[in-house]
């Protein structure tokens, strides 16, 4: 988390071909002077990283003949759209200041996931997770400005978008997403245990050594419901994106522009199964502070059952004996979280899996805490997890995404 997206890359294009302004004569040569060095950094910036991200192109009312932009690219071998409208150009460029910051995002949150130098402070890691934060409603906001004007464009013009990523459904969907990772790094903000553990991993960080990691006591409560409004954002992100791509991407499937990656699909599902699991640890973590293990220990399994894996009590072979070696689902997960810290490493992709690695490791880290106490302290009975699920409350919101204003261009000749 954030989404690794890819940037996309547009044709050169001289504008006074195609347009003038009489009112304002040097405004083509100008704006075209301004997009070649654009277009040039997009295609040195896509050398570095292999391609594997959604695709943009743009819509509207314009007089040029041709402009040929290249859309976010959602499948590979996508071919380029020749589109006619100079709207296009606004949502290309805004498009991609939107990704660029999402992927400054990650950048600030890189070293909180590298084990290859000491982990950050506390106040380095809060200072991180603002940074990143204010970088993801910013990109919500301007995807939410293109959303609006996609649906202005459509009342006026009322045509199928040339690409399914500049339909409003789609944009509202990205909006969304980046809505859903800035509340859920609000909560990573205040929770200590993803550190703990992160600092444990470390092989360069000899602090653990001296003192064992400070886990003070979170709001478990406020933070379960914040988690939840993350999940119920992701939950409309993926739903979005799977009802426009059954509608018109039908439409737009003979341009070659109308499925939604996989990649991203399942990103978006796997960070609305992680918030829900997070949400099942808090509020594990407020009952075992209440003295209640038992429904602690039940939370945390339901938390493993939104993210698809086993819990330790589903390891035994139905008489209370537990089987030799892990459970599959458990192996595959061992899997991931080796090859997502190749990942962390090589600053590749990391992420891709929304954070679930990471709350698989702080569950069970937990469940294991909390089954020897039981098992030789409280000896509480444990419910079934399935049950609990009923009793989740609703979620809570802490950002609002405010109207994004676009610069306006000041007079001139």
């Amino acid at each position: 988390m954030p989404y690794p997206f890819t940037l996309p890359t547009t044709s050169p294009l001289r504008l006074p071909s195609h347009f003038d302004s009489p009112t304002h004569p040097s405004l083509p040569v100008h704006t075209s002077t301004l997009r070649s060095p654009l277009r040039s950094s997009l295609k040195t910036y896509k050398r570095l990283p292999p391609p594997n991200a959604p695709r943009i192109s743009l819509h509207s009312l314009g007089r040029s003949k041709l402009i040929t932009l290249p859309s976010l690219r959602l499948m590979r071998g996508t071919k380029r759209l020749e589109l006619s409208s100079l709207e296009y150009e606004v949502f290309f460029t805004l498009a991609t200041l939107s990704y660029l910051h999402t992927l400054l995002a990650r950048t600030a949150l890189h070293p909180l996931y590298t084990t290859t130098s000491p982990s950050p402070s506390p106040e380095v890691r809060t200072t991180l997770i603002t940074k990143a934060t204010k970088h993801l409603l910013q990109s919500a906001q301007i995807h939410l400005y293109l959303t609006h004007r996609a649906d202005t464009l459509r009342t006026t013009s009322p045509v199928t978008p040339p690409a399914l990523d500049i339909s409003p459904p789609t944009l509202r969907a990205l909006s969304e997403l980046a809505h859903a990772e800035a509340t859920l790094l609000a909560v990573l903000k205040d929770d200590p245990y993803p550190a703990a553990l992160a600092q444990e991993r470390n092989e360069n960080d000899k602090e653990w050594m001296i003192r064992a990691p400070s886990i003070p006591k979170v709001r478990a409560h406020l933070f379960a419901r914040l988690c939840l409004a993350g999940a119920a954002h992701a939950e409309t992100a993926l739903s979005l994106l799977a009802g426009n791509e059954a509608t018109e991407g039908k439409l737009l499937g003979k341009v070659g522009a109308g499925k939604v990656d996989e990649g991203l699909v399942r990103y978006v599902d796997d960070l609305r199964r992680v918030g829900r699991a997070r949400a099942c640890r808090f509020l594990g973590i407020d009952r075992d502070s209440d003295g209640k293990t038992g429904e602690a220990i039940a939370w945390l399994r339901a938390g493993m059952g939104e993210l698809g894996l086993s819990s330790s009590s589903d390891d035994g072979d139905g008489n209370g004996k537990k089987r030799s070696g892990l459970g599959l689902s458990r192996l595959k997960s061992s899997f991931s979280e080796k090859r997502e810290g190749k990942r962390v490493e090589k600053s590749g992709d990391w992420g891709a899996d929304a954070g679930k690695a990471e709350e698989a490791r702080v569950l069970a880290a937990l469940e294991t805490k909390w089954v020897r106490e039981n098992d030789t302290v409280n000896s509480q009975l444990i419910p079934d997890a399935g049950g609990l699920l009923r009793e989740m409350p609703s979620g809570r919101e802490i950002y609002t995404v405010k109207a994004w204003e676009p610069v306006v261009l000041g007079g001139g000749s």
